[in-house]
């Protein structure tokens, strides 16, 4: 069906551009992407895309509380449906999100129904807060591999070798595959020898 051909084009060119969080909330300290900034993003895409988007509120609910300051707040919440529908053959897939938001008068329904739209966007579209429009401009600068020390390596091994089998077992233990590599199989054996020998000699 279309309309999942044109929700993942849609998708894949959101992805190059993304939505950044940079509206803020002052009050509770937070960063967040308006509906606005969701309509400016997504409106061209669908058209270029023929996809439809279209509401339908499906339940409704109010509570009145009081403010601190003793007036009347509107909490709203609503459960709505959204019809994906491509244009071309008029193929759909529906989602349902949930809004809520608060207001002192008469747009606490407009801004619940405004945030389930956003949410249904941002989740069906897997929206991206970030762009990534150009990867050949992203440069990685990679450390350079640390060079292995052989001859102090041989010499730790020496001095676990000196503290008795445990302390070399425990020294082996710790190593690299590529540090049991450079101290080889035969040095390997002479020290767990040795390690045997030491543990044999009085203190």
């Amino acid at each position: 069906m279309n309309v999942y051909q044109a929700i993942n084009a849609v998708q894949k060119d959101l992805s190059v551009i993304g939505i950044t969080k940079d509206r803020r909330n002052t009050q509770q300290g937070y960063n967040f992407r308006g509906i606005d900034d969701v309509f400016n993003a997504l409106s061209p895409l669908l058209a270029k895309h023929g996809l439809c988007i279209l509401p339908r509120v499906t339940e409704r609910d109010q509570v009145e509380r009081q403010s601190a300051k003793g007036g009347t707040l509107f909490f709203v919440t609503v459960g709505m449906e959204f019809d994906f529908i491509a244009a071309g053959d008029g193929s759909k897939h529906t989602i349902k999100t949930f809004g809520e938001a608060m207001d002192s008068a008469d747009k606490a329904t407009n801004k619940a129904m405004s945030a389930a739209y956003k949410y249904a966007a941002l989740q069906a579209f897997a929206i991206p807060t970030e762009a990534d429009n150009d990867t050949e401009s992203h440069h990685h600068e990679v450390a350079p591999a640390p060079t292995l020390n052989v001859a102090e390596l041989r010499e730790r091994a020496t001095l676990a070798c000196n503290g008795g089998t445990a302390s070399y077992a425990k020294f082996w233990k710790e190593l690299s595959k590529e540090e049991r590599s450079a101290i080889g199989e035969a040095q390997h054996k002479a020290l767990k020898a040795q390690a045997q020998a030491n543990d044999e000699v009085p203190a």
